[in-house]
């Protein structure tokens, strides 16, 4: 068998088998779907191939025209037009060697992004490299405009395929067929889970759950969101072939042990069938795992998650120099919004609302925000607190009478938060972390909950770009966790580039 691979986007450990197929003992089916699926993605990947070698072609031309221009000639411009020629193959073959075309990179998850900043910086070494070996002198202005122009344009490129295919599968278009094994809740969470979050391409079409009365082929459990039940777990790959699935998922079980979990690998193999293995970690990224054999046995090795160190280090000093430069940069837009506060429609108290918040450590702080409600908005919130449209402690209604008519425009674009960059400036809170929660939410906490208290609150996070208010209290916390045990810098600079889209989409936010 294969070795075992876990994506960056959750605990699922991915299995393929290249155990004769003699072993297997599995029906026909169709090739249709495994087919339908290989034709999708095959189109896919020759148009991300062609976009880069497009780009590189678009980021070679655009530094040969501005480095040496069109009319002037010279004596190594024939050399440059065949630098220009080649170099669009040269990114090609970064790309490759860092493995940014890879299946398990692609789709979701920063991985892919990654993997073209490395290609980026691994080319420019390579035609330094080159250029020390073969003694030839590459005009640093020629590199310094095109690789990093390719670099750019790679990610911004992949971004935007990647947001096209996101769409296709919002509309229910190009989803993996997905059968899920496992016990009954687990199936329930997980299949709610995956028709929530679509990016995943994961589409429920079937369950198998263990052997009772009621997992005869085809039986439909009458609980709502319960995806179709093909039978039992000795009846998965009968179930595939029904179903016309592309994927089996594991759910972690007793049942399905390494013995028959070998045998079912087995029996998908034929039909070139995805298994994967959901691990019973809750919100643990790959990059924090990996497979470590011992004795033939697969251990999986969990990291601790990136609290301390150099990159947290760089992490506050990127905070405070970012904080620092918003705040000169608009200024005149926070003057602008402070007079509109204090002096526009339904006006009352000072332009800036302080409240206390409860941060690292659970160390008290006070926040800055613009005020958006009216000043006796505390003393209101009891007779209406039967009215929250959220379904945890913290108080959300979508049309709040506390709120301003000011106050309502700068909730739409977010602009109440800015006076937080001074709380970022002074340390108590980072550009990107965990919602900063209220002393009453924190005390009724669960002890796992108040694991969001090991890492500055943020000005943006997880749950902000990934819903913001329309998020249930179940769903906010379990992305403030998982940015705390999966935080990564590159995980930092993608909430803060979505964080602006999703200000520009406006959704969620009252």
């Amino acid at each position: 068998m294969r070795a075992a691979e876990i994506t960056e986007d959750g605990p699922f450990i991915h299995q393929t088998s290249l155990i004769d197929s003699k072993v297997a003992e599995a029906p026909a089916r169709s090739s249709a779907p495994s087919t339908r699926r290989l034709a999708w993605r095959t189109r896919y990947m020759i148009g991300l191939v062609t976009l880069d070698l497009l780009i590189g072609l678009g980021a070679a031309v655009a530094a040969f025209t501005l480095r040496f221009g069109v009319a002037e000639d010279g004596p190594n411009k024939d050399m440059y037009v065949l630098v220009t020629c080649l170099l669009p193959f040269a990114w090609l073959i970064s790309l490759a060697t860092n493995r940014a075309y890879e299946r398990r990179r692609l789709f979701v998850g920063n991985d892919e992004y990654e993997r073209v900043l490395r290609s980026g910086l691994g080319l420019t070494a390579a035609l330094a490299i080159a250029a020390f070996t073969f003694d030839y002198r590459l005009a640093r202005g020629y590199l310094i405009i095109a690789v990093p122009l390719a670099t750019l344009a790679g990610v911004c490129g992949r971004y935007v395929v990647r947001q096209r295919l996101h769409r296709q599968w919002g509309r229910g278009e190009r989803l993996t067929r997905v059968i899920l094994v496992g016990h009954e809740q687990a199936v329930l969470e997980t299949t709610r889970r995956l028709r929530r979050e679509r990016y995943h391409g994961l589409g429920v079409v079937g369950a198998c759950l263990p052997t009772t009365p009621s997992t005869a082929p085809g039986y439909h459990r009458p609980i709502p969101g319960m995806p179709p039940v093909y039978g039992n777990f000795e009846m998965v790959a009968p179930a595939v072939a029904r179903a016309e699935a592309d994927t089996v998922i594991v759910l972690s079980c007793p049942e399905m042990d390494g013995v028959v979990v070998r045998r079912l690998a087995w029996q998908l193999e034929r039909d070139d069938i995805d298994l994967i293995m959901a691990s019973s970690l809750i919100d643990v990224a790959g990059d924090r795992t990996t497979i470590r054999p011992v004795d033939g046995l697969p251990m999986l090795h969990v990291e601790h998650p990136r609290l301390k160190g150099a990159r947290r280090v760089f992490k506050e000093i990127f905070d405070k120099a970012a904080a620092l430069l918003l705040l000169l940069l608009a200024s005149p837009l926070l003057l602008a919004i402070a007079l509109m506060v204090r002096f526009g429609p339904g006006a009352q108290g000072p332009a800036i609302f302080r409240q206390e918040r409860v941060g690292k450590g659970g160390k008290p702080f006070m926040i800055y925000k613009f005020r958006t409600m009216y000043v006796d908005a505390e003393a209101r919130l009891e007779e209406l607190r039967h009215l929250n449209d959220n379904d945890g402690t913290l108080f959300k209604m979508r049309v709040d009478p506390r709120v301003t008519p000011v106050g309502r425009i700068l909730r739409r674009l977010s602009l109440d938060e800015l006076p937080q960059l001074l709380n970022v400036l002074t340390g108590d809170m980072s550009l990107v972390g965990p919602r900063p929660p209220l002393q009453r939410e924190v005390a009724q906490y669960p002890a796992d909950m108040r694991r969001r208290l090991v890492v500055k609150p943020g000005l943006t996070g997880l749950w902000q770009v990934s819903g913001r208010s329309d998020l249930s209290w179940e769903e906010s916390i379990r992305l403030d966790l998982s940015y705390v045990e999966n935080w990564t810098l590159s995980m930092d600079l993608a909430i803060l580039a979505r964080t602006l889209i999703a200000v520009l989409r406006r959704s969620g936010a009252y």
